[in-house]
């Protein structure tokens, strides 16, 4: 692992705080999960790997909160209002402009608490796994005796922590290791002050504070913090989007962090100010390429357009087909990957993007149809994820996935994985839910959602 340079800044009430920065870009704040330090990341491979390609491109800030890790140990305070004390501190010490933050756990409130009271600092916020009143997740007797073991046997209350919900289920012998972390991170005195300071401590008041793009993803099962604790902040935080992904436990380094990272990288790539400044740097033996969405196009009974009109007509109707795909790709940014003359398969780094895309495809089919002599009806799939990139060839699951969804459309019809629709959430895309269908290939059924592109609809 590559020797970090560690930095130190001091809060309002005077305690340091070790920080470090990595890499050049739009600035990024990692708020702790809980009371791990960024020192001994080394202890949870997964946990040190997703912030790496969370961060690529990007201009990397990671600090331990006070009473942690390589900052000061010996304090009084680990209250709510002490611990955004130390991001006030960081951002103020390490980040130049507004700064995009990641939060998630026992660290969502603070981060929301910053983000309220400092509008003007926080351009973007992803909040995972988290909850908004922690007796909402937990009774006050299960809290005492959380802190009451962290005090006497520091040890095993940090395999307790490392444990809780399914992680041993879902991701095997990564628990062991994150115990390790927060064992040697603090001391248990420390973390029983913080489980009691603030347990029933309600920042739903300061909701309609935060101004900054928010993104909540939450695991639909997370059995540390209910769904329904997600869902009250998306619904509080003005024009919050939300994004559920499949499994129980709570961690981002448990289970299959590739959605978690997908979903967080395309909501940051969004806005301009807050994207990679660089591509993405491919690492040996990592199969999976950057975050994308992926577009199929069709025409509708082309093999009976061309029986009906001949081979010349038809050729000049496709040439037509071929000019309004193109310039609406071009228009929004898509990467064409290849044509079979009556389709396309293209590739977009915003799911907003990329639907608006398809959208435009086929109001410009709509109106062309007005006039022509010759109908060319179109049907559109999307879907998003991490496919494999080989040269210039983009393969995979998502990629296979996307064109079994358009092959469920219609005429004239745009459908949707439900991550495109939760990704686009608060753009003003209408949907409706066509139901679930089991894609040739995939054990599990897919719901699916069909785009409501015209102005009657």
């Amino acid at each position: 692992m590559a020797e970090r340079e560690v930095r130190y800044c001091t809060t309002e009430d005077g305690v340091r705080i070790a920080y470090c920065v990595e890499g050049e870009g739009p600035p990024l704040v990692i708020v702790p999960v809980f009371v791990e330090s960024f020192s001994l990341e080394h202890l949870t491979p997964s946990y040190g790997k997703f912030i790496a390609r969370l961060g690529e491109g990007r201009m990397l800030i990671r600090y331990d909160i006070r009473g942690t890790g390589l900052s000061q140990r010996e304090v009084t305070d680990v209250n709510l209002r002490s611990l955004v004390a130390d991001i006030k501190a960081v951002i103020t010490a390490a980040a130049l402009g507004p700064v995009s933050i990641w939060a998630n756990a026992a660290s969502g409130s603070r981060a929301i608490e910053y983000a309220a009271h400092n509008p003007d600092d926080v351009r973007a916020l992803i909040l995972y796994g988290t909850q908004a009143v922690l007796t909402e997740s937990f009774t006050m007797e299960a809290l005492e005796s959380m802190a009451a073991i962290s005090r006497t046997n520091w040890e095993m209350a940090s395999r307790i922590f490392a444990d809780l919900g399914t992680a041993r289920l879902e991701a095997g012998d990564v628990a062991v290791g994150f115990a390790e972390q927060l064992k040697q991170s603090t001391t248990g005195e420390v973390v029983a002050k913080m489980i009691l300071a603030d347990a029933d401590y309600d920042p739903r008041p300061t909701f309609q504070r935060v101004r900054a793009r928010t993104l909540v993803i939450h695991r639909v099962n997370d059995s540390v913090f209910p769904l329904a604790g997600a869902q009250a902040i998306a619904a509080g935080i003005p024009g919050a989007r939300m994004v559920t992904l499949p499994g129980a436990a709570n961690g981002f380094f448990y289970g299959d962090s590739g959605a978690i990272l997908s979903a967080a990288i395309a909501f940051l790539d969004e806005d301009a100010d807050t994207r990679r400044a660089s591509a993405p740097v491919q690492r040996e033996h990592e199969p999976s390429g950057p975050f994308r969405t992926v577009l199929f196009t069709d025409v509708v009974e082309n093999t009976a357009l061309l029986r009906r009109i001949g081979d010349e007509a038809w050729r000049a109707v496709m040439r037509e087909h071929e000019e309004i795909v193109r310039a609406a790709l071009k228009e929004h940014g898509g990467t064409e990957i290849s044509t079979s003359g009556d389709g396309f398969f293209a590739s977009f780094g915003s799911s907003v993007r990329a639907l608006q895309c398809a959208v435009e495809m086929q109001r410009a089919f709509a109106h062309r149809n007005e006039t022509a002599e010759h109908a060319v009806e179109v049907r559109i799939g999307l879907n998003a994820g991490e496919p494999i990139e080989e040269g210039k060839e983009v393969l995979g699951t998502a990629v296979t996935m996307a064109a079994r969804i358009m092959s469920q459309a219609g005429a004239g019809e745009v459908l949707v994985s439900d991550v495109v629709r939760q990704l686009v959430a608060g753009k003003g895309f209408l949907f409706a839910d066509r139901g679930e269908f089991v894609a040739k290939g995939f054990e599990e059924p897919v719901r699916v959602y069909e785009v409501r592109w015209r102005e009657d609809a």
